[in-house]
């Protein structure tokens, strides 16, 4: 981890400064509730492109809230094949499942150059001992993370090709817009067609020719590391994906 994260998108030192807070996407809390997260952040730091968050199988201790950037949670196998578990985007809490383990069961790396805040884990229990409200938030946040991994083996399970894509896109579009990340129908897109292929275990030959059918359909368009929906419809349609983003969700 180092300090080469632009200074905008950097942790501000007081959680009441926070610009996550400021989009409306997260839910309100109690000023004593802010408080006490002030005070259980036990900082901020920032990571560069490609490091590594949390490593597999090893110990770490602590908790991020990812304020700016992208990132992935993953498993790799022996022989260095990787299964990617989640895209991690602002406002996603991290690391979670570590607690009830003596190690790491995954690793995140980060895609982009990232900002977060971070958390003692041993924290965990005066939050759910004195603020059962935020203790509601972090069980919330566990169940809405088994959702969406859920929604990921059904993904590479049951759909074929096309529709692990087109869900991909809808899913990855839709909670940036929701976060009001969208400008213009067009989102930043920093991921590579390896990521793709990894989340949606596919090869990256069959990762290629996917994209690059969908976009002779009209469906979508990538460049310069941004994308942009085109028929969202027809999309949903052909992923069988119609789930959306809650309106507002908790923020640690």
């Amino acid at each position: 981890m180092n300090n080469s994260v632009p200074t905008t998108a950097i942790c501000p030192p007081a959680c009441r400064a926070c610009g996550l807070r400021k989009t409306g996407a997260f839910s309100p809390i109690a000023v004593e509730e802010l408080d006490f997260i002030e005070a259980f952040r036990s900082g901020t730091t920032t990571a560069s492109a490609g490091a590594t968050l949390l490593h597999e199988q090893k110990p770490n201790g602590k908790l991020f809230t990812l304020y700016a950037g992208w990132a992935f949670r993953y498993k790799t196998m022996s022989d260095g094949r990787r299964q990617i578990l989640n895209f991690l985007l602002p406002g996603d809490f991290i690391g979670l499942q570590q607690k009830f383990a003596d190690g790491s069961m995954h690793g995140i790396e980060a895609i982009t150059d990232c900002s977060l805040c971070v958390f003692p884990r041993e924290g965990l229990w005066e939050l759910y001992r004195n603020h059962p409200s935020l203790g509601y938030d972090i069980t919330w946040l566990a169940a809405r993370e088994e959702g969406i991994v859920d929604d990921h083996l059904l993904t590479a399970g049951r759909r074929n090709a096309t529709e692990r894509v087109a869900m991909l896109l809808m899913h990855l579009y839709r909670r940036l817009d929701r976060v009001g990340m969208a400008e213009n129908g067009w989102i930043d897109f920093p991921i590579n067609q390896q990521h793709i292929a990894d989340a949606l275990g596919l090869s990256l030959v069959h990762t290629n020719k996917t994209l690059r059918r969908l976009r002779q359909l009209g469906l979508h368009e990538i460049e310069d590391g941004r994308l942009r929906l085109l028929n969202t419809r027809a999309l949903e349609r052909i992923a069988d994906y119609y789930d959306t983003p809650p309106a507002q969700v908790p923020l640690l």
